[in-house]
This record gives C-alpha cells, structure tokens and sequence, in this order.
C-alpha cells in the first residue's frame, strides 16, 4: 500500500496531501518553478521568461515557495545588491517528479481538457 492510500482515511485539514496540494492553488506556484529548473534567476529576468505575470503575483508567489522550502533567496554584497532565486532540493525534487508527470499528463491530454473545458451549454445545467 502506497503512503496516499494509507492516509486516504485520514484527509484533514493539516493533512500532507492538502499541504501538497496547496501547492497547485495559486496559479503562478508551479510556472515559476518550472521557470526555476535552469537555474537560479532574478527576478526581473524571472518575470521576463514567465510573460503575463504582474510583479506583484510574482512576489506573493516567490514568498509562499520560499516559505515552503522550494524556493531558496540568495543575496549578493555587491553595488547594485543582487538577489537570485533558486530551487531546493525539496523543489527540485518536486519539479522533477509530479510536476514532470503533470507535464507528460497535459502533453498527452492537454487538447481534451481544453476542448472539455468549454463553456457548458445551456441544456447542460
């Protein structure tokens, strides 16, 4: 038995797979770390490879993965002040596998979501 089925039971509120899958609540969370899997950017640079992101979502979003340990901040002592941002192992580690499988899961069926996403007609409801 799997760690998920063996919590299946047990869905609370402070539950792991909740905290997992906060994760995926804010829409910028998981671009911003596939935007980070080349290496550590700075913001500006960050924001310019990500397109249609407003500087104030990225910093909420950069503070959040920070505070969840995927994101690390590093300053550098210099003229002018230099901060870069990074992945962690912990979000390397998530990038690399269920974003990864997330990916593969969209590539194959990306198209069907789109088209089932339409707007439901009226017979529908």
């Amino acid at each position: 038995m799997s760690g998920y089925e063996a919590h299946a039971g047990e869905l609370v509120a402070d539950c792991r797979l909740r905290a997992a899958t906060d994760l995926f609540a804010h829409t910028w969370d998981p671009v911003i770390l596939v935007g980070l899997l080349g290496g550590a950017r700075r913001r500006g640079v960050l924001r310019t490879e990500i397109g249609g992101i407003s500087d104030k979502a990225l910093t909420e979003a950069l503070r959040r993965l920070l505070g969840h340990g995927l994101v690390e901040r590093r300053r550098y002592a210099q003229a002018p002040p230099r901060v870069e941002y990074d992945l962690t192992a912990l979000g390397r580690s998530l990038v690399e596998g269920p974003l990864r499988a997330l990916g593969d899961w969209v590539d194959a069926h990306g198209d069907e979501l789109l088209e089932a996403s339409g707007a439901p007609d009226d017979d529908e409801w």
